[in-house]
């Protein structure tokens, strides 16, 4: 388990913007992007996910009772793009990057902004999805960018742009 500042230093990365959740079981290697992700506690660090339980991700997470999460930088539009399934001709997601296993086994992308490597610390049932929490074995936090974000069904790349909303009449 990691300590709680260098919890705090990886999730000071994370603006709501995208992540990307891997798994791995076997042969079988795995990578969605996240809409779900949260804190749940410091002390000790825990993060939970949530995962429809339809997905082939799901399934991998829970036979290996393990999983990655990686916030991305506005630099890495590409990788959001491919784990979102945007990219169809590109039959392995994680070709071309830098993949290691951390402590879990799980398949961590080392030059995503920031991550943390998770074992399955509880599952609870919600109806269509799970909500896996984890407990952070490792992490790391890179130099503080600019995260990749998601508004409103178009891919971001700059938090500093401002949001047009609609007029209330």
């Amino acid at each position: 388990m990691i300590d709680a500042q260098a919890f705090k230093d990886t999730l000071s990365h994370w603006a709501s913007g995208v992540t990307v959740v891997t798994a791995e079981h076997g042969e079988h290697r795995v990578g969605i992007t996240a809409s779900s992700f949260s804190s749940v506690s410091i002390s000790p660090p825990q993060i939970l996910i949530c995962v429809v339980k339809k997905l082939f991700t799901h399934q991998i997470i829970q036979e290996s009772g393990c999983f990655g999460v990686h916030i991305l930088q506005k630099d890495q539009l590409e990788w959001g793009m491919r784990f979102a399934g945007m990219i169809p001709e590109l039959e392995d997601r994680f070709t071309g990057l830098r993949v290691e296993s951390v402590v879990t086994g799980a398949p961590i992308l080392m030059d995503a902004m920031a991550w943390l490597d998770c074992k399955v610390a509880a599952a609870h049932d919600g109806s269509d999805h799970t909500i896996f929490v984890g407990e952070v074995m490792a992490s790391k936090a890179g130099e503080v960018g600019e995260p990749l974000l998601y508004y409103h069904r178009n891919w971001r790349a700059l938090a500093t742009e401002p949001l047009s909303l609609p007029q209330l009449s």
